[in-house]
């Protein structure tokens, strides 16, 4: 396979330098709260770095201009803007968050291969860098299927540029792991691509386990338990010891992860699978700030999910509590149905169901926190997913909006548009610690729920044989006709 990746440079501050071009050549940051979370190559040759703290940055460079950069909606337009431009180049296109995406062209490759075959013609030159400066070998057809590769990823760069106004990186391998490793190795706006001979050298470089995309905080330091810190340790470690560490599959996917090896396919992303969208701060210890957070945040989504025009069926609330030692990992979700008359409401009565949006999150929310003891919450997230189009989201029976989700798995993607919590870069890693979600706990009903049911007129009901597929809580919240009719269809 030839795998373009590209990584667009700087990525909101080259949008705040298109939207005022007075802006360009001057050193920009982008601020969101306290942090610089990217600025501009003027910026980073004074010594400004991402995620730097507001008050450092201005400390080191006192005429930094500072752009708010909390409202995502021109990083997000742009970015679909760019990953539709390479839709028409190629239909494997799979977005990597906002300034990330992989391009499949091998289709394309092997098209003006025959060409050249056909033509008799043996000129070819590499667009870009070759990493480790290693020499081409025209003779052989995986060397040379790899330069036309860094031609069309010149192509994408250019017709990126011409017409959306964008500078970025690409990298050109085997895989969608090698690619994304060496684009950045020349920045900024250059390309590299990787020769099968150079592979071992690229990924030993890496100084660290978790620098290998795939690999996530905590395997990395499950890992570092075991002594391994880097790729070379990795590869070196016993298979068999591995294997019984982290699971059969886990451990053979990080290992061949470890030789530069990644057979997964560039999926084309499509229309977003979620909306999420999140508030970080450096404190919040109140049930009306939580509240106050979660109404701001559902002001935006609801905006996306009306241009969108599919109906979410499942919302899920994520919180960071404060930690000391664990201070960007530390999250928890819970998650539950959207009622069904909520769900009609969407795209059409927007502004009326924010209130009953607020009461369902602030009941996961005290779910996960006890509000009569005192909590430190440095991170709120609300997402909408399980997206369905008006016409299929209509079913027979109101017991299908009841069953209980099973909550995501640990594993990375897109997000996202799950991949609108990581926002820049968009390693699996990043993704595996933002969709992580918390392991729901059963609670048995109390005695005074049951009595409260049956003063409600609901027929008695052995709750021990409460079928499995319904959630309770879900349940008590419908009107009483619907509750009687889920029984009597159960019963």
């Amino acid at each position: 396979r030839v795998i373009v990746h590209l990584d667009l440079d700087c990525f909101y501050a080259q949008i705040e330098m298109i939207r005022n071009p007075e802006l360009r050549d001057k050193p920009l940051g982008v601020q969101q709260k306290n942090l610089v979370v990217t600025c501009n190559y003027e910026a980073r040759k004074c010594g400004v770095k991402k995620l730097m703290s507001v008050r450092d940055a201005k400390e080191k460079v006192p005429q930094l201009i500072l752009v708010n950069g909390e409202d995502l909606t021109p990083y997000r337009e742009m970015s679909y803007k760019v990953t539709e431009l390479l839709g028409e180049f190629c239909p494997l296109v799979e977005r990597l968050g906002f300034d990330e995406n992989f391009v499949d062209v091998t289709e394309i490759v092997e098209k003006r291969l025959n060409q050249l075959q056909q033509s008799g013609c043996s000129r070819v030159w590499v667009s870009g860098h070759v990493y480790n400066n290693q020499a081409v070998n025209l003779q052989d057809t995986t060397h040379v299927r790899l330069v036309i590769g860094s031609q069309i990823a010149e192509e994408l760069r250019e017709a990126i540029y011409a017409q959306l106004g964008l500078t970025g990186c690409a990298g050109v391998a085997s895989n969608k792991l090698l690619s994304k490793l060496v684009s950045g190795t020349f920045k900024p706006n250059q390309q590299t691509v990787l020769l099968p001979e150079s592979c071992q050298d690229l990924i030993r470089g890496l100084k660290h386990v978790q620098k290998v995309p795939g690999i996530g905080y905590k395997t990395a330091k499950r890992l570092e338990t075991l002594g391994v810190r880097n790729v070379c340790d990795l590869q070196a470690f016993p298979s068999a010891v591995l294997e019984k560490e982290l699971g059969v599959s886990n451990a053979q996917r990080i290992q061949k992860l470890s030789y530069g090896e990644d057979d997964s396919p560039v999926t084309p992303s499509g229309p977003p699978q979620s909306f999420s969208d999140e508030d970080s701060f450096k404190k919040c210890s109140s049930e009306v700030e939580v509240k106050e957070k979660i109404e701001e945040l559902l002001q935006n989504l609801l905006d996306r999910i009306d241009k969108d025009g599919r109906q979410p069926h499942t919302v899920r609330l994520t919180i960071r509590q404060f930690s000391s030692t664990d201070k960007w990992f530390n999250r928890e979700s819970r998650q539950c149905p959207i009622p069904p008359h909520l769900i009609q409401k969407f795209g059409k009565e927007s502004s009326n169901i924010i209130s009953p949006l607020v009461d369902i999150l602030m009941k996961l929310f005290r779910k996960m926190i006890d509000v009569n003891l005192p909590f430190h919450l440095t991170l709120l997230s609300v997402c909408f997913s399980n997206l369905k189009d008006l016409h299929s989201s209509k079913k027979g029976s109101i017991g299908f909006y009841l069953k209980q989700m099973s909550p995501p798995s640990g594993s990375s993607k897109r997000v996202r548009e799950e991949e609108d919590v990581s926002h820049g870069e968009g390693s699996a890693s990043w993704n595996q610690s933002c969709n992580r979600t918390g392991t729901t706990k059963t609670r048995k009903l109390s005695e005074e729920k049951k009595s409260n049911i049956k003063k409600a007129g609901i027929p008695d009901f052995p709750f021990h044989l409460f079928p499995a597929d319904i959630d309770q809580e879900v349940f008590r919240e419908l009107p009483e006709d619907i509750k009687k009719e889920i029984l009597s269809e159960k019963t």
